[in-house]
């Protein structure tokens, strides 16, 4: 096998999968382009936003993938490349990209609401408040791991002092990207020039950041990085999205697209060959069993329950127009699939011992060396594509933060928002507990907590958790479609899988924890037992509701009040 036919085969299966599935599943449901989206009927300038399509699809695009579909695939290798490719394209077609879809579709037609908003009108308000408060620890576990990681892809010093030349790169230049996109934002608000325009000028200041990035890297250490993180976090998920979430995750799109692009390229005229063994065994010892590891670690890039936060929290807000859902959603979905499986082509290019002697240790560095590798046959520096894969990876992981900490914050307030309060008339503590600014630096304290355990021992359990709260929005979701009419068929295979991949991890993850009580240990389990109650009993709840004949629905609740 060699990667250039894995790479051919990837885009023929996603491909199909987008032009024949996704367009289906799109005119089987309903999707209205002349109906109206929240983002014109409720815009308010903070959360309800239209934007155009490249823009939203970029917010999607870099917000879900993160450093998932990378780590993910590269960690599952152990057991051999067959496994890992076979789930990532099964599962991006018919459980992600049904995941993503039809939690945007779902939210769109409720106004823009959550799954959280979606699970009280149809399943109940128990459901919605056990849900929310799952979410909300699941986010706090997210906003933990990838922080940790972004801060550790730009520490600027080794363990003897040294400086690392490529970090301090990647690092200058992310900060140059915020501080461009605050202009952009800008730009894109108040100008009106034509979108080609606004296409050049955003690529010319990425090319711009990139090139001041490298020519003058930015030393920090991992300590004061996780701080400086976290104040960036608090401000741009309180901020309107049109400031700093928008322009920033459009601006990043097209560096990941890039990322993309030129890994495509190298792959095809270097057609590398994949040194992995097609499948090792069942069990690998120090990883446990293919099921469910290999499902909770491939998170991202084939199913992942983070994205349906984003598709219904952030980006279902910002949709022009209905038939932009399938290409933003479904699309977006796809795409990071083709991200996994090229992250696992350059991870099985290496031969053995080759990875090791080059001082590759982590995922990422793997996938950047191995792109640095396929490109260099056509010319170009390894450094400087080491460098910028590196950035691209960082860009991913950072702008998952952006969108995860603003989740996180609507989760938490929307547990105390009721329709039976009245804003004039709301109790001074729930007022409290709903102001945006204090359920963010109450989300971040507790994340900012469970860093100091350090993501490689928070990563199972976010797997696990992950893919349990893709459970929960296939089952709001499935429970919408009966409630609506609407067929919801579709849902049920990826649901039920999901549930005994989801529920035996995190059991294997408590009877581990439970045996080395560690203080960490002790933390994580009181995450990873709380999150295996809440999903159970949502779980139930639904599958009740999934049961049961078809009721007269309720009155739509009022809109969150994410403007707080």
């Amino acid at each position: 096998m060699n990667g250039l036919i894995m790479m051919l085969a990837a885009v023929a299966v996603l491909g199909a999968g987008y032009f024949f599935y996704g367009r289906w599943l799109a005119k089987t449901w309903g999707v209205d382009p002349k109906a109206a989206t929240p983002a014109y009927e409720l815009r308010v300038g903070v959360d309800y936003e239209p934007a155009d399509t490249p823009v939203v699809f970029g917010h999607q695009f870099a917000s879900i993938a993160g450093a998932g579909p990378i780590n993910g695939p590269i960690q599952a290798a152990v057991f051999g490349w067959v496994p890992v490719f076979l789930w990532i394209l099964v599962g991006g077609v018919f459980f992600g990209a049904v995941q993503d879809f039809s939690a945007m579709y779902a939210s769109v037609k409720n106004k823009g609401r959550t799954i959280g908003y979606i699970i009280e009108e149809y399943i109940g308000k128990l459901g919605k408040k056990l849900f929310l408060l799952f979410c909300w620890l699941f986010c706090i576990l997210v906003v933990a791991a990838f922080s940790d990681i972004v801060a550790e892809t730009f520490n600027g010093f080794t363990a003897d002092g040294e400086r690392i030349a490529a970090n301090g790169s990647v690092a200058a230049t992310s900060m140059l990207f915020i501080i461009e996109a605050v202009g952009l934002g800008l730009l894109l608000r108040f100008s009106r020039l034509n979108k080609c325009v606004n296409t050049l000028i955003a690529v010319a200041l990425l090319a711009a950041g990139v090139a001041a990035g490298l020519a003058f890297p930015l030393y920090v250490a991992s300590e004061t990085w996780h701080i400086i993180i976290f104040i960036y976090i608090m401000i741009a998920s309180v901020v309107p999205v049109w400031a700093l979430l928008q322009p920033r995750d459009y601006l990043n799109s097209y560096l990941l697209i890039f990322m993309i692009l030129g890994s495509v390229v190298g792959i095809l005229f270097t057609n590398p060959a994949i040194n992995l063994p097609a499948f090792t065994s069942f069990a690998v010892e120090g990883t446990g069993n293919m099921f469910p590891i290999l499902f909770v670690t491939i998170a991202c890039g084939a199913v992942s329950g983070f994205h349906s936060l984003v598709s219904s929290g952030t980006a279902s807000k910002q949709i022009k127009n209905e038939k932009h859902m399938l290409p933003v959603s479904f699309g977006a979905m796809l795409l990071e699939s083709l991200l996994a499986v090229i992250a696992l082509i350059a991870a099985a290019s290496f031969a053995s011992g080759e990875a090791a002697a080059a001082g590759y240790s982590t995922p990422a560095q793997l996938f950047a060396g191995g792109v640095a590798n396929f490109l260099t046959t056509l010319g170009l520096p390894h450094g400087v594509v080491f460098k910028l894969v590196n950035l691209a990876v960082s860009a991913f992981a950072l702008t998952s933060l952006d969108s995860v900490a603003r989740v996180g914050r609507l989760s938490f307030q929307e547990l105390f928002l009721d329709v039976s309060v009245n804003d004039d008339k709301m109790e001074p503590w729930r007022r409290v507990l709903t102001n945006k600014y204090f359920a963010t630096a109450l989300t971040l304290l507790l994340a900012y907590l469970l860093t100091k355990i350090g993501y490689r021992n928070i990563w199972p359990l976010f797997g696990s958790a992950n893919q349990l709260l893709s459970v929960l929005a296939l089952v709001a979701c499935a429970v919408y479609m009966k409630k609506t009419s609407r067929k919801g068929w579709m849902l049920w295979a990826p649901m039920v899988v999901m549930l005994c991949v989801t529920f035996t991890a995190l059991t294997q993850k408590m009877v581990a924890l439970i045996s080395a009580p560690t203080a960490g240990n002790i933390l994580q389990l009181a995450f990873a037992a709380a999150l295996f109650v809440l999903g159970m009993i949502v779980v139930v709840l639904g599958f009740r509701r999934l049961a049961a004949d078809k009721a007269v629905r309720r009155t739509p609740s009022r809109a969150e009040g994410s403007d707080r």
